[in-house]
């Protein structure tokens, strides 16, 4: 009876402290570096309410508490010279800060009090909701082709599906959430079941213990999400948003089933790496579109999401997906060559699929890469953000498990994973341009889309543009959809 008894006070305290995983960093920096990630985001979004989740974290990171208006905090942080971001994608909601050791019990009772006591005010509500609708009519629909583009690619992949709509959420939905909307998302999904905690730096001994014993106070169950498979995609299919702009935008790809810790994932790296490492003059794809034609700026290819690739070079981490998609971004390109590069991109996709890496494209990538993962984790913040990642596929710290991969991977290894995984005769083909039709009649009649130069250019180029002004695209006649702008995330 008294074993019981011990038994039962046991279970009792453990079910009382903080249930998730914890991260500890301990070091000498006086800036400490905090990082809390919720499983939960986009993905949990209930239909007709798209984009709960990201505005329940705005209202978490970017309003005010029970106790302090989001002024307050602002005027209180300000001094300290903190910020706290929020980042939600489909599966990971993200709370990231940065404070010095001598500020952390000030900036930590406001940090603590944030998460843990939302302030849930009309007014901070109204707006945000007028910031996600701003950011999606005006900042994404109006001003950035690039990464409407690309995002209309995952949309599209993923129609009918959890990923199937964009973090932000859609106008219509977010109009529609209410107060009542975002409480219940909170108390359904933000719980120690689906929490991380990471901290690193100079922070006292006691520090992490005391972050254990206040988010224990939130209680639940861990999200249970299901991700039935991406719609198959029957030959290359092709969506257009037609928009007044001067350039054509074009994103392309296709859904992949490698993520991190699959066998294949590092093969695959390579050959994306090969292919178009992002903003980087290295890859194929911008040595042939950018160096010897001028065609645009860049063309880069992804095996996991990256979103914001325009305004930064590393993808920032606790992004991470049960699906992901093999990706081509073609930067912006006059409308009269738009035809053109298509078809030149297709054209070295199929020669990667043919004819994989030569031997000495293997060991320059695998080197490249085995130095460029040093850059992934270079500040505190996104060492967390990694480790945290770690955590969700299965695999040891990003750095260990790259490197170790890469030093046992061998051509074979990559060229079988790219006839494996990425043959090119199915893909959505996303265009964001003006006069749509035009193009659309262009692509599906098969015109001979030959290039002019301003400049005398080498005899391999114009001979293999021969060919390409040539290459058949095979775009499914019946898949073609034009789509207005106004009406992309309405």
């Amino acid at each position: 009876m008294k074993f019981c008894w011990i038994l039962f006070m046991v279970l009792s305290a453990a079910a009382q402290s903080f249930a998730g995983p914890m991260i500890t960093q301990p070091g000498k920096s006086p800036l400490i570096t905090i990082r809390l990630v919720f499983r939960t985001g986009a993905a949990s979004d209930p239909k007709g309410k798209e984009g709960l989740a990201a505005l329940t974290a705005a209202m978490v990171a970017e309003a005010g508490s029970r106790r302090l208006t989001y002024q307050q905090i602002l005027d209180a942080l300000f001094p300290m010279a903190v910020n706290i971001d929020d980042q939600v994608d489909k599966e990971m909601t993200t709370f990231s800060t940065e404070t010095h050791v001598d500020n952390l019990d000030k900036f930590y009772a406001i940090f603590r009090e944030m998460i843990l006591e939302p302030g849930w005010r009309e007014d901070d509500l109204r707006r945000l909701k007028d910031n996600a609708i701003n950011f999606l009519q005006v900042s994404l629909r109006g001003n950035n082709d690039e990464e409407l583009g690309k995002e209309v690619l995952y949309n599209e992949i993923y129609s009918g599906r959890p990923y199937g709509h964009y973090d932000i959420g859609r106008v219509a939905a977010i109009r529609s959430i209410t107060m009542g909307d975002l409480k219940q998302f909170y108390r359904a999904h933000y719980n120690t079941s689906n929490l991380t905690i990471a901290v690193a730096g100079g922070y006292p001994k006691d520090f992490p213990s005391r972050m254990r014993q206040d988010f224990s106070k939130l209680k639940g169950s861990p999200d249970n999400l299901s991700l039935p498979a991406p719609k198959p995609i029957q030959g290359r299919e092709l969506v257009m948003v037609e928009k007044q702009t001067r350039s054509v935008a074009i994103s392309l790809g296709f859904p992949i089933d490698v993520r991190r810790g699959d066998p294949d994932f590092v093969s695959l790296l390579v050959a994306q790496s090969w292919l178009g490492q992002h903003r980087s003059s290295g890859g194929r794809l911008y040595g042939r579109l950018r160096e010897k034609r001028g065609l645009n700026y860049g063309d880069y290819a992804y095996i996991e999401y990256f979103p914001r690739g325009m305004y930064q070079f590393e993808p920032d981490p606790n992004l991470a997906r049960g699906q992901q998609i093999f990706q081509v971004w073609i930067r912006p390109v006059k409308p009269e060559t738009a035809h053109f590069t298509l078809r030149l991109a297709i054209y070295e996709l199929e020669r990667l699929y043919q004819h994989g890496l030569s031997e000495d494209d293997f060991e320059q990538t695998r080197t490249f890469l085995s130095k460029y993962v040093n850059l992934l984790t270079k500040t505190k913040r996104a060492e967390l953000g990694y480790a945290i990642d770690s955590r969700y596929y299965g695999i040891p710290d990003y750095n260990t498990y790259l490197k170790t991969a890469l030093s046992k991977l061998t051509r074979d290894d990559v060229n079988r994973a790219i006839r494996k995984h990425l043959p090119m005769e199915n893909m959505k083909i996303v265009v964001i341009a003006e006069h749509c039709d035009k193009l659309r009649d262009a692509l599906l009649s098969e015109t001979p889309s030959p290039m002019l130069y301003n400049s005398p250019k080498p005899k391999e180029i114009l001979d293999e543009d021969k060919i390409v002004e040539k290459l058949p695209l095979h775009v499914r006649k019946d898949s073609v959809k034009i789509l207005p702008v106004n009406t992309i995330f309405e």
